[in-house]
């Protein structure tokens, strides 16, 4: 079995379409504190510049979730969900102009998940 750090709610995969079709290919990245605090943001590929202290957390709808080196010691032994809710968020992320933001729920990893996920 498969298992995956980051998962999408059907709510924020319709946003992220949108966002697609309008922007084309995306990335996103969860932010270290700034703006919106740990936010999911998206920015159009090549508008955000990674470098190694990135980690590529996993793809979904196509679309790689990076995160920070520093973020990521705080939260590998969770799996991350993106939602959206109403509201504008006070970041640079692409969907703010359409009045919704992208957040995160989380929970522990399971012993097994752990083990697959953050065992060497």
């Amino acid at each position: 079995m498969r298992y995956k750090r980051v998962a999408i709610t059907d709510r924020a995969i319709e946003i992220l379409n949108q966002l697609k079709e309008k922007h084309g290919e995306l990335i996103f990245h969860q932010s270290g504190g700034c703006c919106d605090g740990s936010a999911p943001m998206v920015f159009e590929k090549g508008d955000m510049y990674l470098d190694d202290s990135d980690i590529l957390l996993g793809q979904i709808e196509e679309v790689n979730y990076y995160m920070s080196q520093d973020q990521f010691e705080y939260w590998k032994h969770t799996r991350l969900t993106i939602d959206i809710t109403e509201g504008r968020g006070s970041s640079f992320s692409l969907e703010i102009p359409l009045g919704v933001r992208f957040i995160i729920h989380s929970r522990l990893l399971t012993d097994e998940e752990n083990e697959a996920l953050n065992i060497k």
